[in-house]
């Protein structure tokens, strides 16, 4: 019998193009990657799905990284710039759970150190938030201030990798079989 995840595999291997798109595009709001991952399909299993999204993903165009970051809220916030599927907004809300409960004064630093980092370097704080408190995101956020923007471009590419990666994990419903 088949696990939930080689059935939520199967699904995605048969669904039309524009559905298989508009589903990929909950993990990685980049439409680029999401129309690659698509034709590259079908996939045996999701570790070569995995393997050829993150390749797919480090080919691309730093325009098509900015388009992914801009399908995030930034961190405390609830509303992306770019629209963004309800799934993939109740998935961002658990993921930046790490900042509910937060002292006002962390989260007013947040806010504060956000708006100069998106000054900076001209897009949105990228961290895959999963498991972190608000505490470890603004140490991190302080840090990566300090970054040339050719490095930091990277780095918040590497960051998006790790958020697509796990919400591939939820699409396919797999729960600690995808590297955090």
């Amino acid at each position: 019998m088949p696990t939930n995840s080689q059935t939520d595999l199967e699904r995605l291997n048969l669904l039309p193009a524009n559905e298989a798109e508009d589903e990929l595009l909950k993990c990685c709001g980049s439409k680029n990657w999401a129309r690659e991952v698509t034709a590259a399909r079908p996939f045996k299993n999701v570790d070569e799905l995995i393997v050829k999204a993150d390749q797919i993903w480090w080919n691309l165009e730093p325009g098509d990284w900015l388009e992914a970051f801009r399908s995030h809220p930034k961190i405390g916030e609830k509303k992306a710039a770019a629209e963004t599927a309800v799934e993939a907004q109740r998935w961002s809300d658990g993921e930046q759970s790490g900042i509910r409960n937060s002292p006002q004064q962390t989260l007013d630093a947040l806010a504060e150190l956000n708006r100069f980092y998106e000054e900076r370097f001209d897009f949105i704080f990228i961290v895959c938030a999963s498991g972190k408190s608000s505490e470890e995101m603004l140490a991190i956020l302080r840090a990566r201030l300090d970054n040339n923007p050719e490095e930091e471009l990277r780095i918040a590419a590497a960051e998006q990798a790790k958020i697509t990666q796990l919400r591939l994990g939820k699409l396919l419903a797999i729960k600690d079989q995808i590297s955090k």
